[in-house]
């Protein structure tokens, strides 16, 4: 049971975030730094950092791994020295989860940074090093809000080249200070295993971090694991993790390119046809490595949830992947082709209708409107295939006069901001809302994508590469910032780079009535 804390934290929240910035910047590629007691062979370390997610006003996730069978024993303070103890949780790291493990904090105030610190015991008394961590609870008033978002981490070969400071997006997405993190998907490329060099259109070399388990496409339990073992390698991907809560879904890439249920793996490599075999392996992976609160019992393995972020914000976290048609029905025009399925698609319409915030916040997989061989959209006209129900959700938001709608998404490798009006539109019967596509995080750069005016977006700006696949190294690399005013209300919207240059960037004020918010400003 929580009991009282203190008024005023020893350390603010940005010079914690600061200080851990540079705590593991001097770790470097190395690897966590290990304190003398941890190298015991008798006491258990951490492997793979620790990292927060899923956070509400009252409570967190927090996940690590062990490097044996152990208790994770986590503790939580609203002070970094934790002279006052709020909170505390166990949960064992056992070989059938891969020593992962994750517990639910529960009964934190609400608006308040928190830090947490992790250790595993072997037994009692027994413990390794323990690494501390931070997050912020959702607030209960109305409070600003600030959060990044983006996708496609370790993608098209491109691994961890330590000579070029690894991946640098994540430590320049720490120095923005967001609350929390939407990843959008591929945060794994388990069909793309990476070689030790890689020749580069400049005349460099691209030298690869490589791994056992990341030097072959994922078929085996260990080899999914092993994925996202390998993100956990880079210095400025535990830094940022253990400062700032994920919120996560997958995409494709966390199983195979292009995957749905019913389907064949589209890579060399692979030692059987068909995905349900990659699918079951490759989800039980992702739950394990990722901190996201347990599905309902009778919803094992499930992806889409609503996060409360105050007042001011709900999250929808959806699944664009688990309950699609296969990609060879997307060619024949049924009324019932899939994207979301009916579950999930009703669900999102009942949670959509029972928020009471001001800014309802649908994280996707991929866009809407944007062309691709696996995609939502293939060309223009009326809606057919998966777009059928993209046009049931639409019009249902216009006639429940559920306003403030803005989609996130990543999956193009380059980033965009659309602004659908049906106005320009062949499919009419919707409000204007806005679609950001910002990535990739650490990938191949493509080339913007066509556009299929079904909805009628219109790329109100768009940056990629001229071609496909271009290297982290050349700074085509994304993320999104959102920032809603506590005072206002207006959320803010900016496309940023890896060196941290705003690209672009538009306030929308959000409407009492049923109409989207209107433009108050565009910037470059």
């Amino acid at each position: 049971m929580p009991i009282a804390i203190r008024a005023k934290p020893a350390v603010t929240r940005r010079q914690w975030l600061v200080r851990s910035a540079a705590t593991f910047a001097v770790a470097g590629f190395g690897g966590l730094a290990r304190p003398y007691l941890s190298r015991a062979a008798d006491r258990p370390l951490i492997t793979s950092g620790i990292q927060s997610g899923d956070v509400s006003a009252n409570s967190a996730v927090v996940w690590a791994r062990a490097d044996r069978p152990a208790r994770m024993q986590v503790e939580c303070s609203a002070s970094e020295d934790f002279r006052t103890i709020i909170g505390t949780a166990s949960a064992d790291a056992l070989p059938d989860a891969d020593f992962t493990s994750k517990v639910l904090l529960d009964g934190l105030p609400p608006g308040r940074d928190i830090f947490y610190r992790v250790r595993f015991e072997s037994e009692p008394g027994i413990a390794g090093e323990a690494q501390v961590g931070h997050f912020r609870t959702a607030p209960t008033a109305r409070s600003s809000v600030s959060f990044a978002w983006s996708g496609d981490t370790t993608g098209q070969g491109w691994g961890i080249d330590e000579s070029r400071g690894g991946m640098r997006t994540y430590r320049t997405m720490l120095d923005n200070r967001p609350d929390f993190f939407i990843h959008c998907g591929d945060h794994i490329y388990a069909d793309c295993p990476v070689e030790r060099e890689l020749k580069l259109p400049d005349g460099g070399v691209w030298r690869n971090l490589v791994t056992e388990e990341k030097s072959v496409v994922a078929q085996t339990p260990a080899q999914f694991r092993g994925n996202y073992k390998y993100n956990w390698l880079d210095p400025n991907f535990r830094a940022f993790h253990a400062a700032v809560p994920l919120f996560a879904q997958w995409d494709d890439h966390e199983v195979t390119n292009d995957w749905a249920p019913v389907g064949t793996a589209d890579a060399s490599g692979y030692a059987e046809d068909g995905t349900s075999h990659l699918v079951a392996r490759a989800r039980r992976a992702f739950h394990e490595f990722m901190p996201m609160r347990a599905a309902p019992a009778q919803e094992d393995g499930r992806i889409y949830r609503k996060i409360a972020y105050g007042p001011l914000l709900d999250v929808f976290m959806i699944d664009m992947r688990s309950y699609r048609d296969s990609t060879l029905n997307q060619r024949d025009d049924h009324s019932d082709t899939c994207i979301l399925g009916a579950a999930q698609l009703a669900w999102l319409k009942r949670e959509l209708v029972a928020s009471g915030a001001t800014w309802k916040v649908i994280a996707a997989d991929m866009p809407i409107g944007l062309i691709s061989d696996d995609a939502i959209a293939l060309g223009d006209g009326p809606p057919e295939r998966r777009e059928h129900e993209i046009a049931d959700l639409l019009s249902f938001m216009k006639r429940a006069g559920i306003r403030n709608i803005v989609w996130l998404t990543a999956d193009m490798h380059y980033t965009a901001a659309h602004h659908y009006d049906p106005s320009r539109a062949i499919y009419q019967d919707f409000e204007p809302f806005w679609e950001f596509v910002s990535g990739p995080l650490h990938a191949g750069t493509w080339a913007p994508a066509p556009i299929d005016n079904t909805f009628g977006p219109k790329a109100m700006f768009q940056k990629g590469c001229s071609g496909e696949n271009l290297a982290p190294c050349f700074g085509m690399q994304f993320f999104g910032r959102v920032d809603i005013d506590g005072k206002t209300e207006v959320m803010t919207v900016t496309l940023k780079d890896v060196d941290n240059r705003d690209l672009w960037s538009v306030d929308i004020e959000p409407r009492p009535d049923a109409r989207p918010g209107r433009i108050m400003a565009q910037h470059i």
